[in-house]
């Protein structure tokens, strides 16, 4: 399969725009306040409508509750929720029957430990989201430009599709497909000249340097 490349907490049409122009496959919007990332629903309305049906539309979501995950939906009509909190897999599976999207469970990385809760998550998941663990005492879970040991994905075996992320750059990005083997990379501070603030260069050459290493697997 192709790989998927996503550009994760856009939040201006320019930089939206830099990221449809250079060939993302999905594009990512953050609702979760803590972030700098954060994305009012009026503004995910508007961008949403810009996306059109040129990439998936991923929703970012920490634990939410069903009455924000509905606000969401109306507003952005996104074809992946991405769950990125401590949401159980019985509550995956409910987030996903109840709103007829795909599922996309974000699960922390630090150690082989934490690949336990995989298999429970496979079973009711569509996706699968390779993040770095964030440190003790972390306001948000993701987008903090951690990386963690790809090397702990080298024998995974797992049937749904996996994407990585955590710290991922135009300069690592071709390294952590290699090792992991995976379907798809999601970057978002990666593409920053501050926090929350994309850079329309970076994307390209994000997006660039992921195209390249898709094309040397495949030589």
């Amino acid at each position: 399969m192709p790989l998927a490349v996503k550009i994760c907490g856009l939040s201006t049409r320019e930089t939206l725009d830099a990221a449809l122009d250079a060939g993302a496959d999905m594009v990512g919007f953050v609702f979760f306040p803590p972030s700098p990332r954060h994305l009012a629903l009026d503004a995910a309305r508007e961008l949403g409508k810009r996306v059109g049906q040129r990439a998936i539309k991923v929703a970012l979501t920490v634990d939410a509750d069903d009455a924000a995950l509905e606000a969401i939906i109306a507003a952005l009509d996104p074809g992946i929720l991405q769950l990125h909190g401590h949401e159980t897999p019985a509550r995956a599976s409910a987030i996903r029957h109840s709103f007829g999207r795909e599922v996309m469970k974000a699960l922390p990385v630090e150690g082989a430990s934490d690949l336990a809760a995989l298999s429970d998550y496979a079973e009711v998941a569509d996706r699968i989201l390779f993040d770095a663990r964030p440190p003790k005492g972390a306001t948000r879970p993701g987008g903090l430009g951690a990386v963690f040991d790809w090397h702990l994905l080298e024998n995974l075996d797992l049937k749904l599709p996996f994407m990585v992320s955590g710290g991922l750059h135009a300069g690592n990005v071709t390294e952590a497909i290699r090792v992991t083997r995976a379907g798809g990379v999601d970057v978002s501070s990666g593409v920053e000249r501050a926090p929350g603030i994309k850079d329309i260069e970076m994307i390209r050459d994000f997006i660039r340097a992921a195209r390249s290493s898709e094309e040397l697997s495949v030589r």
